[in-house]
C-alpha cells in the first residue's frame, strides 16, 4: 500500500498467517466480518450464486490481493463465498486493525478506494459483454486475469491455467464452448498453454483486444 514501515508494523502486530489446501473454504456468504485476508501465495475464487442455484465464479485473486475487507467497514455480513484453487497462503487480520488502518492511514484509504474503483470497472466491462459472442467472452476473461494476476515472461503475459470449468464460470459459457475457443485462440498463436508450469501465456494481447472490438 506504500504506508510508512512503522504502520505497516503496527498493521500486522496481529496478523496470522495459514497455509490452506485446495477447494478449501475460507469465507462462506452470510458469515460475519472478523477478518480481513491477504493472498500471500496460492490462488482463490470468490463465487455466488443465481436464482437458480448454479455457482458464478465472480472473481480470481492471486498473490498481493485481499478479500473481505467490505463485511467490516459497512458492518454487514459476507456476501460471498471464497475457496482455494491451489494450496494458498492467506494472512488473516483482525478487523478491527483494518478499519482502524483505514482511519489512520490515508494511504490505505486511497489504495482502498483504488481497488474498489477496479473492480467496478471490470465488472461493468464483464456487463457490456454479457451479450456478445463467446470469443469475446474469452478473450475477456483472460484479460480480466492478466490484469489482476499477470506476469510478464519471456514470451507474453503469464496467467494461471486454470479448470476450463472455472472460466466457464467467469465467462457465463458452457465448458465445453470455452474449449472450442481456447483451442480456436491456440492456433491463432494469441495464447500458449505451457502445462509443465500450469500457466496460460497470452502471447498477443492487442489481438485478443482486437476480438471484443
Amino acid at each position: 500500500m506504500g504506508l510508512p514501515d512503522e504502520a505497516v508494523v503496527r498493521a500486522t502486530a496481529h496478523m496470522v498467517t495459514r497455509t490452506h489446501p485446495a477447494d478449501q473454504v475460507i469465507l462462506l456468504e452470510n458469515d460475519w466480518g472478523n477478518s480481513v485476508y491477504f493472498i500471500l501465495s496460492g490462488w482463490a475464487k470468490i463465487r455466488t450464486y443465481n436464482l437458480d442455484g448454479k455457482e458464478i465464479t465472480l472473481n480470481i485473486l492471486g498473490f498481493g490481493e485481499m478479500f473481505g475487507e467490505m463485511a467490516p467497514l459497512d458492518q454487514v455480513p459476507r456476501s460471498t463465498d471464497v475457496i482455494t484453487l491451489t494450496p494458498t497462503t492467506i494472512g488473516s487480520l483482525p478487523a478491527p486493525d483494518f478499519v482502524h488502518l483505514i482511519e489512520t492511514e490515508p494511504t490505505a484509504g486511497i489504495h482502498l478506494a483504488r481497488l474498489m474503483a477496479k473492480r467496478l470497472r471490470q465488472v461493468n466491462r464483464r456487463l457490456r459483454l454479457r451479450e456478445a459472442d463467446s470469443t469475446s467472452r474469452v478473450a475477456d476473461v483472460l484479460l480480466f486475469l492478466a490484469e489482476g494476476q499477470g506476469t510478464k515472461g519471456s514470451t507474453g503475459l503469464e496467467i494461471p491455467n486454470l479448470p476450463h470449468r472455472e472460466l466457464s464460470s467467469l465467462s457465463g459459457l458452457a465448458r465445453e464452448t470455452v474449449t472450442r475457443v481456447l483451442g480456436k485462440l491456440e492456433r491463432k498463436n494469441l495464447i500458449q498453454r505451457i502445462p509443465d508450469r500450469d500457466v496460460l501465456c497470452i502471447l498477443n494481447p492487442e489481438g485478443l483486444e482486437a476480438l471484443m472490438v
